[in-house]
């Protein structure tokens, strides 16, 4: 009988998994890597070190909350001589996609030709207009999921390696230059990393996140919720973030130069006004 670890994107994944009939053990991959700084060498000391500071710095989570939620769970993975099935549940979208990153780049530096390494990847699904979550799918459905897995090789950790390097270098030209689109096991790939092309700077200055927060202040007199909450309609319908609402209520916060908060209302600054007028 097959000795399996499921590493799933998230908490909500793995209540899902909890709730059918496949088999193995269970590690959450409790990160957001698509944020913050980063060091190729996955779980080094750098690595950690840069981490820790982030979440403290921009998010107030101390290094021993990070350490229980993030780091315990996450170590479990050097541990992997005890299966011999590992299947990586992960979605379409840019947070996804680079945490699946992060972690084939993780594997490899335990890899074993006894093991049988598999990607459950959600997104296209036939008769549906918008890409599906792994949230989308029935406790029931799973098995289909995990029936329609993905073999990878080392040489597609490899591959995923490469990628990992080329997107934590996060250079503008190398990450347009560099074929993300060069394994078919990873099919969602190409469509985040243009997405996160999205997050370097316009002509004016600001990138497409910040220029969609400036849109939704000058529209309407809004609360710091009520703009997270458009935001997300706006993602779901016409980007592949996958933020959730930290990571928009941070861009929000930064926007300080061009925003303005009376009576917890956000307005645009002088400065903001006449960058719109341009």
């Amino acid at each position: 009988m097959n000795n399996i670890l499921h590493i799933v994107n998230g908490d909500c994944t793995a209540q899902i998994l909890a709730k059918t009939s496949l088999k193995g053990d269970v590690v959450v991959w409790r990160e957001m890597l698509c944020e913050g700084p980063l060091h190729k060498n996955v779980a080094s000391d750098e690595f950690w070190k840069k981490r820790y500071a982030f979440f403290e710095e921009e998010h107030n989570i101390q290094k021993l909350e990070y350490f229980d939620k993030t780091i315990k769970e996450i170590v479990k993975i050097e541990n992997i001589e005890a299966y011999n099935e590992v299947v990586l549940w992960f979605e379409f979208d840019l947070f996804c996609q680079v945490n699946l990153l992060a972690l084939c780049s993780y594997l490899l530096q335990n890899f074993r030709k006894d093991i049988n390494y598999y990607l459950v990847c959600t997104g296209k699904v036939k008769g549906k207009e918008k890409l599906q979550t792994l949230s989308d799918f029935l406790p029931e459905e799973y098995s289909l999921l995990y029936k329609n897995k993905v073999k990878l090789t080392r040489n597609n950790l490899l591959f995923a390696e490469n990628c990992w390097n080329v997107y934590v270098e996060n250079n503008l030209i190398k990450l347009q230059q560099f074929n993300f689109d060069k394994s078919s096991k990873f099919q969602y790939l190409q469509q985040a990393i243009l997405q996160h092309l999205k997050r370097f700077p316009s002509e004016n200055g600001l990138n497409q996140i910040q220029n969609k927060i400036m849109s939704i202040i000058n529209s309407e007199v809004l609360s710091a919720k009520e703009i997270v909450h458009k935001l997300l309609i706006w993602q779901s319908s016409a980007t592949v973030y996958g933020f959730g609402d930290l990571q928009y209520y941070t861009y929000l916060k930064k926007l300080s130069d061009y925003v303005e908060v009376k009576d917890e209302k956000y307005y645009l600054t002088a400065k903001a006004k006449l960058l719109i007028s341009e």
